[in-house]
């Protein structure tokens, strides 16, 4: 992924990924569509849709195809490419230490199929097979208090 793509992602805002999400389950998708779809779920104007459109076009993350008097929209990135990139630009900001813990907590509160757990444990077995004792911090060149 290119940089300015993963700088992208860095700067979406929830707003932003509300319509992200409706992009990327439809394939691609009308202006008109979209907002009636947003509009559903929050009252948001026709003016603020459009203006989030024209931000993550400019952000390369949409692009657009005029098609007679309507605007087709299609994702530039993948749903899947997206929330790896935002999960590991969060991480990277992370004391190393903390990150396990984290992961814990994450896994804690999300709504997991069997078929999630099964994947999950075949990485965390395969992790373990070579895994560290203790993860050194990362938060302080020398000295660290984590």
């Amino acid at each position: 992924m290119s940089e300015a793509l993963q700088n992208s992602i860095e700067e979406i805002t929830p707003s932003e990924w509300e319509l992200m999400r409706i992009v990327w389950t439809k394939g691609q998708v009308y202006s008109r569509e979209l907002i009636d779809l947003l509009q559903r779920k929050r009252k948001w104007s026709d003016s603020t849709i459009k203006t989030l459109l024209r931000r993550l076009v400019q952000k390369g993350l949409l692009a657009t195809k005029k098609e007679d008097r309507r605007f087709l929209y299609t994702a530039t990135i993948s749903e899947t490419d997206a929330m790896n990139g935002s999960a590991e630009q969060l991480f990277d900001h992370l004391c190393a230490m903390k990150k396990g813990k984290t992961l814990v907590d994450l896994v804690d509160h999300v709504t997991l199929t069997k078929g999630d757990i099964a994947q999950l444990q075949a990485v965390l077995a395969s992790k373990a097979v070579d895994a560290p004792n203790q993860v050194q911090c990362d938060c302080l060149p020398d000295d660290c208090q984590c």
